[in-house]
């Protein structure tokens, strides 16, 4: 069934460090070998065995309206004739920045990137030069990227790899970053108390993705943001998942919680290597060129990428019944999943926010990442195969969130819940 991606796996690996060029897809977590992908179209992905699944990774996201979106590949077709880079400025960055200026709210400025993580980085560095303070507070299973302060206590890969300590990271970097976690808020204030007047900036992922989706409880966000204003605190927002995902301004929006700054990554490129981060005038103004503080990048505002993204953006724009949608599928997912589990002795909980959501095997509720590691993996493991079998390609790690696109059709959705109760039958 999987042979063509063995005989792949077994070749990259005398090339490519672990076979692949990002951790996750080794499928290291759940076993078995990784498949191989050949093209995607709509919901789905094939692989190189030609095997079709029902697609909910999205590509980690940004896949929105599904794979191959014919006005976004003919976009790129034509802007590709024009070169694939330029390293000046265009129109079209102009455009893009207007356009996201429009959709979100609290962002004066934009600077365009080339990665989620760049973009973190980037802010977490604007940050610290804004406030002259060098300490940051991130939250336990939260993933911002491979910048070295994003791996302590980092979720996603990092957790599953189980790697508690990153070789290279140095002890300094590790000093000036404080981790708590997430939903505890309390928690948040002991360490600002602890230390007063160090720190540059609070960064959240706003709805979880990194630990399976995990909600903010009621309160958590706005009493950061409180305290933020209290200590002068740059409070980021890295909306790489829930950007343009959750509502067309981004978990700002959904959640009704402005942050100072905001990080995005592949969804703004349509699934292009893209990421940027904005917010208020008064701290984008430190940015370079205006300020001291540097950011650069050639492939900055690539037009390939830009013109995917503005296609995306626009189509998201005119058409805001897709965040609906969306909901409305994964809220009937939810009640499907909800209703074959709960007839099994399968102890599980779900989590949901918009078309974010993920089922975690453990009777507890999931809020942090200690919650969420106390899940059983193992079944999880079982689980995964299964619906792989079924023609499910699911996130291969208990630690990521499922990601729903357009595409996907009712019936889509029954497969995926018929498959479930088959699984707990």
């Amino acid at each position: 069934m999987y042979s063509r991606s063995q005989q792949l796996f077994s070749r990259a690996q005398q090339s490519i460090p672990g076979g692949v060029n990002s951790p996750v897809r080794a499928f290291k977590q759940v076993g078995g070998t990784p498949l191989f992908i050949k093209k995607a179209k709509g919901a789905y992905l094939y692989d190189e065995d030609g095997n079709q699944y029902i697609d909910y990774i999205a590509s980690w996201g940004p896949m929105i309206l599904g794979h191959a979106y014919e006005p976004i590949v003919e976009a790129i077709r034509e802007k590709v004739y024009d070169s694939t880079s330029y390293g000046a400025p265009t129109e079209l960055e102009i455009e893009m920045a207007e356009l996201i200026k429009s959709m979100v709210p609290n962002v004066d400025l934009i600077r365009m990137v080339s990665s989620g993580t760049e973009a973190c980085m980037s802010a977490i560095r604007l940050a610290r030069g804004y406030t002259g303070r060098n300490k940051i507070i991130k939250f336990e299973g939260c993933y911002h990227g491979h910048a070295d302060s994003f791996l302590v206590k980092a979720g996603s890969g990092v957790a599953t790899f189980n790697i508690q300590t990153v070789p290279g990271v140095t002890a300094g970097v590790s000093a000036d970053t404080l981790t708590c976690a997430y939903n505890d808020l309390a928690a948040v204030q002991q360490l600002v108390e602890a230390n007063k007047g160090e720190v540059a900036a609070i960064i959240v992922e706003p709805v979880a993705g990194n630990m399976g989706c995990i909600l903010p409880q009621p309160g958590f966000l706005e009493g950061i943001r409180s305290l933020c204003d209290a200590e002068g605190i740059v409070f980021i927002f890295d909306e790489v998942m829930t950007g343009f995902r959750l509502a067309p301004g981004g978990a700002q929006e959904k959640l009704g919680i402005n942050a100072d700054l905001v990080t995005y990554g592949k969804v703004i490129g349509a699934g292009m290597p893209v990421g940027a981060f904005g917010g208020k005038r008064a701290i984008m103004e430190c940015i370079a060129p205006l300020g001291n503080v540097y950011q650069a990048g050639t492939l900055s505002g690539n037009p390939v990428a830009m013109i995917a993204g503005f296609t995306l953006l626009n189509e998201l724009k005119a058409k805001p019944e897709i965040f609906a949608q969306l909901e409305e599928k994964t809220a009937y997912l939810h009640k499907g999943l909800d209703e074959v589990l709960s007839a099994s002795n399968v102890e599980y909980s779900i989590n949901r926010l918009g078309s974010m959501i993920s089922v975690h095997f453990g009777k507890h509720a999931v809020v942090d990442f200690s919650t969420a590691a106390a899940c059983n993996i193992e079944q999880f493991k079982t689980y995964f195969h299964h619906m792989l079998r079924s023609g499910i390609y699911l996130p291969p790690s208990a630690y990521e969130s499922w990601f729903l696109n357009n595409a996907l059709s009712y019936e889509d959705l029954d497969k995926t819940i018929q498959a479930t109760n088959a699984f707990v039958s």
